[in-house]
């Protein structure tokens, strides 16, 4: 029976291709669609594990979080310098630590931050830590070399804008991997970020391209204090952390604050949530926006079911046709002796091999188009994207082959109804 079926899927072996191509197209479509989406909730769920809270000024929570989590240049407003003094100073804060952005180098964001940052990341796998004003630290997928020099400039990523030429760093140190999209930028001390806006006199208007000037508050306050800072590269001035608590900062847009305990992180998020900042658990807006992504998931799902019915309509008539113009055949197996069952079997069977190959090279292309897709997302954002089966996959698969094991029980019963006679006269 089995060299027969072989012999017969060989003889239409064109016919046979396309069906199972039709079928896992229409398989891998959704199979695509299910692991995409998971892919992304996973990776940015786990982008956002180190941060426990984020603190910022008024305004929209959302771009909050993507600033701060996911580094997607936004203008954001500025939290005033008591917020982070009080937060650097207050004994329920493990940890405050600013984010400023804004600037880039070639498509990599700057990131003005403090050394406690490469301590929030899990620390280094080269060379050291910033300690002056001209120092940087790499993330693991930056290209620029330990030891390398650069100028920032202000615009978007990937374009030309303009250069800091006052300002230079030179790269000291490079994180470990965190699969975070902290692996694309380059952390510098917060406090040469100011110097260098200071120091520009209002460039750019502030805020605009979704950058975190700051010039005009960093330069009133230089007046007020009568600081006489260095520009970033080349003097070497020592980084001094512990005046932030002192409130001697012009404001930043985001800070990133560990609680001491989970009593403490809800506190802090009722204090801060006012009418000048506000205090958000990255993890429960994400969950809004996977509330969105779920929606267009549903939308995706609907869409790929409907061109799996059509599919599978259009493979059953196909399936239906084919058993018809083979009746003679059966009626030949049937008059030279084949017991019926045997006859039902090999209908049966043939047709289920050719759906379940379909519904098989549909989860694998499927898998692989993701695998592709996520490895260009991760590269443009950082983010890892885990990309895999889990058992409800399996049981989806399982139930697709039950689905089709019945659908081609409709063949058998046209084969069945059929006598030897009555097939050999058609």
């Amino acid at each position: 029976m089995f060299h027969f079926i072989l012999a017969d899927l060989r003889r239409n072996r064109i016919g046979v291709a396309l069906v199972a191509l039709l079928v896992a197209l229409a398989t891998a479509l959704g199979v695509a669609v299910t692991l995409q989406e998971r892919a992304l909730r996973l990776g940015s769920a786990r982008a956002s594990a180190p941060f426990d809270l984020v603190v910022g000024a008024a305004g929209s929570e959302t771009q909050l979080v993507l600033s701060a989590v996911f580094l997607q240049a936004a203008p954001l407003p500025l939290a005033g310098p008591e917020v982070l003094a009080a937060l650097r100073a207050d004994p329920r804060v493990e940890r405050a630590i600013p984010v400023g952005f804004g600037d880039f180098v070639g498509s990599h964001p700057i990131v003005g931050t403090t050394s406690e940052a490469i301590d929030l990341f899990g620390g280094l796998a080269e060379g050291t830590g910033f300690a002056h004003f001209g120092d940087a630290v790499a993330g693991a997928l930056v290209r620029q070399a330990v030891g390398s020099s650069f100028h920032p400039f202000h615009g978007n990523a990937g374009e030309a804008g303009e250069v800091h030429a006052e300002a230079e760093y030179r790269i000291v140190g490079r994180l470990a991997p965190t699969g975070t999209p902290w692996d694309r930028a380059i952390l510098v001390p917060i406090q040469s970020v100011w110097d260098v806006h200071a120091d520009h006199d209002h460039a750019a208007g502030g805020e605009e391209d979704g950058h975190d000037h700051a010039a005009e508050a960093a330069h009133e306050h230089d007046d007020d204090h009568g600081h006489d800072h260095d520009h970033a590269g080349g003097a070497g001035r020592p980084v001094d952390e512990t005046v932030l608590a002192g409130g001697d900062n012009p404001g930043v847009p985001a800070i990133v604050v560990k609680p001491r305990s989970i009593a403490d992180a809800y506190t802090l998020r009722q204090e801060y949530r006012r009418d000048t900042t506000m205090a958000v658990f990255p993890g429960e807006v994400l969950t809004r926006l996977y509330g969105t992504l779920g929606d267009a998931r549903r939308v995706l799902d609907a869409i790929a079911g409907g061109a799996q019915a059509l599919v599978a309509a259009a493979i059953l008539m196909v399936v239906v046709v084919h058993v018809l113009q083979r009746r003679r055949q059966i009626g030949a197996l049937r008059a030279f002796g084949a017991p019926r069952a045997v006859v039902l079997s090999m209908v049966w069977l043939e047709v289920f091999l050719i759906l379940a190959g379909g519904l098989l090279a549909g989860f694998a292309l499927g898998y692989g188009a993701v695998r592709l897709l996520s490895v260009r997302l991760t590269e443009a954002s950082g983010v890892v994207l885990p990309v895999g089966f889990t058992a409800a996959d399996a049981w989806t698969l399982i139930g697709l082959l039950a689905v089709a094991a019945l659908a081609t029980l409709v063949p058998v019963l046209i084969a069945y109804r059929q006598t030897p006679a009555q097939a050999l006269r058609a």
